[in-house]
């Protein structure tokens, strides 16, 4: 038998022979408390239902309840009871992880042989026999090490054996055995235990609870109390039990948030939660020591004590059972797979050449803004309770400091340093400005940097786009060397609950978007660069241009896929190097390269607002006729193959960095649709120009017909359709130039260079006005929309009829030569005439013809006949009246055509 038992079975007889109040004292921290009123050593009869006042002694203060209720077994054997005291000597609950001696509470304990060596004195009583001894269960309880996680202070012991696994004999007597007394000090110590995470004797897990599984300790175990309790304790018991389930799962919570892929926010709210746990063990230490040193501590003391912390506790286990709801495992919700960061970061991944990590992080996780959102809302849902709106209060300033730290460097650096994806600006790694300088999208504005919605805190919600802003713009000035990112700093807002909070970002924003502007307006002379491209794309002083369509006018009749581009360039580098040209004194004109596009203009419009969806006064009439345009004429690949030079001709703008975020991509093909559009009606005027010529000098036009009157009014009806479409191509060219374009690009400058024109203030400088970058992108944008809306480009039903309207004027321009040369067989009196014969052999060029006629001069030598008549084909040289029934039956559809076209357009 140990030592230790021998004091405790000298106290039971020191008992029975009523002897108590000479036997030694156990030196232990309770030991020396006050003994309590009526300890005067009397026997303790084994009978539950006895009334007599519970007397404890000091073997009781020093080692348990085990010890003391054992002592009480009166009507035992004394072997068996020698026996049962050795093996339930008692130090702590067999299932604490704590040291036996209760270090960690600040109270000594004395450990077993310590008691056995101060009672040396006191006689001792013999061992049990050996046979006696081993036919107990042996209890070998077992503890190792759990593997490392990448939560910095979680716990590497396991989770101690469970209270329901202890062998009968560790068994703590019934609670029905003991006096109320008796119960509520076996429950008070227990509880003490309970609260900081351990089971107890009789206050031990509910059965559904398995501390091994995360799920459970992040819910909280449920508590059982063993039968036999008093009512009135119970109730109170299970009221403070409340608070353990609060502790249990709080704990957890830390344990698993404070891993390293839940995020800074989700640290710095643990560490925070940390430090109230701190101080709710150190309540939980002062509540044993008024155990220890109070008599009158009851358990309705201790329930009244930790109302005010059972709040508190409540407060963080609901905060904490939200953020665990909102971590969804795949098995929950399959969206986890398609979370657009963790979809991202795959790519990431896959472009910079990187193992794909197979296994990882599965689950959406509550991190960043979110937790913030969370606490927030809380914070709002609790402001009529002053304790938990203080509590949330911390937390919340505690959990945003990290978050604080980024969103200043993102508006005094334009940086982002955001390992786990919590900050409101999510960034594209992959999108560099290495890639700007061959390919200006608008990539680099428009995806690098974007908004995370879902990911928003409340506080920065109504200013999340001044918060992009102001780093875009940063961001930008810093990768031109405008910002030195190595300076600190100072006197920024640390927390949400700053007074200067919302003051940072405006000035922030304000400072950013002054030195973008600076940037662009003045080192990079925007405003002379988007007047260059007026030049060149709005033919504005386009004396170059007319030109360089002289100079390459043989080149572009041809079919657009037999172009030479390289020629082009050519003849377009040497008219913009031409002296005297406006575009000479050009400094961007190495920017201006010659392009073919491969798209019909009046096809890709229709395309581009059929996607856009913007015709939305079309009938049902109307867009059936839209649907069988393709059928009625060519198909569309005919009709691209069959464009010709002059309408696949564009010119592309080389724009270098940081102005092709003002010019991007999509800027640029605006421009490059107005080109396409005004060169189309430059080149349909030349055509009509032409035919106007022929109408005023070929001898078939001139020449008037005395014999034959429908041929000088079919004449005039030429003539008139002639004017009229050449009236139409000018004012309408006059109409897209003057009164489109002018006037909103002189409204578009006067904003690029911060001047208010929108009313009309009198004589003097027009007033500054505050502008944005992004409302600078945004005014270059909408101006060239508005150009191509008000040209009638943006609207399929217009867009149908001006495509009628010009194919029209251009199919009768062509038609003009065609005309000339029928008007010489048609018009009796000039067929066959010296002049008509003379003018269509220089135009009109046959093979010879084997039967003609020919003449011998007295030199012996062949020689054409005085008419030259005999050479050209005999339909040109002989009068036929059906002609002109037929050229007037075609002049009058083409002016069918026109008018009813026109009139439509008109009333459009």
């Amino acid at each position: 038998m140990s030592s230790s038992a021998n004091p405790r079975n000298n106290a039971y007889n020191d008992r029975r022979n009523g002897t108590a109040g000479t036997k030694p004292r156990l030196p232990s921290s309770r030991a020396t408390a006050k003994e309590r009123p009526g300890s005067s050593g009397d026997v303790v009869p084994d009978d539950s239902a006895s009334n007599a006042p519970y007397r404890p002694n000091p073997s009781y203060k020093t080692d348990g309840y085990s010890r003391n209720t054992t002592e009480r077994q009166t009507s035992r054997i004394k072997s068996q009871l020698t026996t049962r005291e050795t093996l339930q000597v008692r130090t702590t609950s067999p299932g604490k992880k704590y040291a036996v001696n209760g270090d960690h509470l600040g109270i000594r304990r004395p450990r077993s042989e310590d008691s056995g060596r101060l009672s040396s004195p006191v006689t001792t009583t013999a061992p049990p026999p050996r046979a006696e001894k081993s036919r107990l269960p042996p209890w070998t309880p077992q503890a190792s090490l759990i593997p490392h996680t990448t939560a910095p202070l979680a716990a590497r012991i396991c989770f101690p054996p469970l209270a329901s696994l202890l062998p009968e004999s560790l068994q703590p007597p019934p609670l029905r055995q003991l006096t109320q007394h008796d119960q509520e000090a076996a429950i008070l110590e227990d509880l003490l235990y309970v609260l900081m995470g351990f089971e107890g004797q009789y206050v031990r897990y509910a059965d559904s609870y398995n501390p091994s599984v995360e799920k459970d300790r992040l819910r909280g175990p449920q508590f059982q109390i063993a039968p036999g309790l008093d009512l009135s304790l119970r109730d109170l018991a299970y009221s403070v039990l409340k608070m353990a389930t609060y502790y249990s799962a709080i704990e957890a919570f830390v344990e698993v948030q404070s891993r390293e892929e839940f995020g800074a926010i989700n640290h710095a709210l643990c560490a925070s939660i940390r430090k109230l746990l701190k101080d709710y063990l150190i309540l939980i230490a002062q509540l044993e020591n008024q155990l220890i040193t109070n008599d009158s501590f009851s358990l309705h003391v201790l329930h009244l004590h930790t109302r005010p912390t059972n709040h508190m506790m409540f407060q963080i286990y609901t905060l904490a059972q939200e953020i665990v709801e909102k971590n969804t495992s795949p098995e929950d919700d399959m969206d986890g797979f398609v979370d657009d960061d963790n979809f991202d970061n795959i790519l990431e991944q896959l472009k910079q050449g990187d193992a794909l990590v197979i296994g990882g992080t599965s689950k959406k996780i509550c991190k960043g803004g979110n937790v913030l959102r969370l606490l927030t809302g809380r914070l709002a849902y609790m402001c009529g309770d002053p304790d938990a709106r203080t509590l949330l209060q911390t937390l919340l300033r505690d959990a945003s400091r990290p978050y604080m730290m980024m969103l200043n460097e993102w508006l005094h650096h334009g940086g982002i340093k955001d390992p786990h994806a919590e900050f409101l600006i999510k960034e594209q790694k992959s999108i560099r400005r290495e890639k700007l300088e061959e390919d200006y999208t608008d990539e680099y504005w428009e995806k690098r940097y974007t908004i995370r919605d879902a990911d928003v805190p409340p506080q920065l919600e109504d200013v999340k786009d001044k918060v992009l802003l102001a780093g875009k713009y940063l961001n930008v000035v810093r990768e031109c060397g405008g910002v030195d990112i190595s300076t600190e700093v100072h006197d920024v807002p640390k927390s949400f609950d700053d007074p200067r909070f919302l003051d940072n970002i405006n000035n922030a924003y304000s400072h950013a978007n002054s030195s973008l502007l600076s940037l662009l307006l003045t080192t990079h002379a925007l405003p002379a660069r988007l007047q260059s491209m007026k030049h060149y794309f709005f033919l504005d002083h386009s004396d170059f241009f007319t030109y360089f369509l002289d100079l390459s006018a043989s080149e572009l009749r041809k079919p657009f896929r037999n172009v030479n581009v390289s020629k082009l360039q050519s003849l377009l580098d040497l008219v913009l190097r031409q002296p005297g040209s406006i575009a000479a004194q050009d400094p961007y004109k190495e920017d201006v390269k010659v392009q073919m596009n491969d798209v019909a203009l009046t096809k890709f419009l229709m395309g581009v607002v059929n996607v856009r969806g913007i015709d939305q006064d079309e009938t049902t009439e109307n867009a059936a006729e839209k649907y069988r345009t393709p059928a009625a004429n060519a198909s569309s690949t005919e009709e691209d193959n069959n464009m010709t030079g002059f309408e696949a001709l564009e010119f592309k703008f080389s724009v270098p960095f940081p102005l092709s975020l003002v010019i991007s991509s999509k800027t640029v093909l605006r421009y490059q649709i107005l080109f396409r559009y005004l060169l189309s009606m430059r080149h349909l005027e030349n055509l009509l120009v032409n035919s106007w010529e022929d109408h005023n000098k070929i001898i078939s036009w001139i020449h008037r017909s005395k014999g034959d009157r429908r041929i000088e009014m079919f004449k005039r009806r030429a003539w008139t359709l002639r004017s009229r479409m050449l009236v139409f191509v000018q004012q309408f060219t006059y109409y897209c130039t003057a009164e489109v374009i002018e006037p909103n690009w002189q409204r578009l400058m006067a904003k690029v260079n911060g001047h208010d024109i929108s009313n009309d203030r009198g004589p003097g400088p027009p007033p500054k006005v505050s502008r944005t970058v992004d409302e600078l992108m945004e005014d270059h944008v909408d101006f060239l929309d508005t150009c191509l809306k008000e040209c009638m480009l943006m609207n399929a039903k217009l867009l149908r009829l001006h495509s009628k309207l010009t194919t029209v004027c251009t199919i009768f321009a062509n038609y003009t030569a065609r005309l000339t040369r029928d008007l010489f067989p048609a018009d009796s009196t000039l067929v066959n005439t010296p002049a008509a014969n003379k003018y269509l052999a220089l135009h009109h060029h046959h093979p010879p013809n084997p039967s003609s006629t020919t003449t011998t001069t007295a030199a012996g030598k062949n020689a054409p006949s005085s008419s030259t008549s005999t050479t050209l084909p005999t339909n040109l040289t002989t009068h036929d009246p059906t002609k002109l029934a037929s050229m007037e039956d075609n002049l009058s559809r083409y002016e069918y055509s026109f008018n009813h076209h026109l009139r439509i357009l008109l009333d459009a």
